[in-house]
Formats: structure tokens, sequence, C-alpha cells
């Protein structure tokens, strides 16, 4: 059974930064693409970086140059590095692998950003 386990997420300031990871376990081979998604309060879901597994990587216009995307395919972990947080960047977190044709969501993890 896969299992996608999220941690870093918090309560911030403004202009302050926090590092996202999702480990995800009953995984026996190589993960294909790995990504973070965020959802706010009333929006839909919506893409904030990707990474496939050969390390290319895209990102969502509104947290290019201040988000990172990362993989440690030993671990079995994506990263996601996000400096210079705004309040807009409010919103649950989740992971997502892409593995055997399927995907896996993790449960979230909530990032709050005050003004």
């Amino acid at each position: 059974q896969v299992q996608l386990v999220e941690s870093g997420g918090g309560l911030v300031q403004a202009g302050g930064s926090l590092r996202l990871s999702c480990t995800a376990s009953g995984i026996t081979f190589s993960i294909n693409a790995m990504g973070w998604y965020r959802q706010a309060p009333g929006k839909p879901r919506e893409l904030v970086a990707g990474i496939t597994s050969g390390d290319s990587t895209n990102y969502a216009d509104s947290v290019k140059g201040r988000f990172t995307i990362s993989r440690d395919n030993a671990k079995n972990t994506v990263y996601l590095q996000m400096n210079s947080l705004k309040p807009e960047d409010t919103a649950v977190y989740y992971c997502k692998v892409e593995w055997t044709g399927y995907d896996f969501w993790g449960q979230g993890t909530q990032v709050t950003v005050s003004s």
C-alpha cells in the first residue's frame, strides 16, 4: 500500500521560508513524476511545481524564482523549498507521485503566511 507523508508546513511571516517534505512508502521501484499542489479556501487545487524522473522541473508562474522543487530517489522523497513567502501563498499543500500509471496523493500540510 502506497502512503505519502508530508511535513514542514506551519505559520510564517511574509518574506520568510519553509521547506516541505513528502516521503512515499510502499514504493518498490522508481517513481515517475512528483509534484506539489496547493489549494486555498474557495479555490481549485493548482500545480505549484513538478519534477520528472529525469529531474526536469516546472513551476507555476506565481512561484518562479521563489520556490525550488527537488527529489531524493533513494529516499522516495520530494522537497519544496519556499522562500520569500507571501500571504497569497497561504494554502494546504499536497504532494503527488505518479507510479505504475496511478497518481497517489498526500494528506496535505497547511502553510499560512501572515502579513
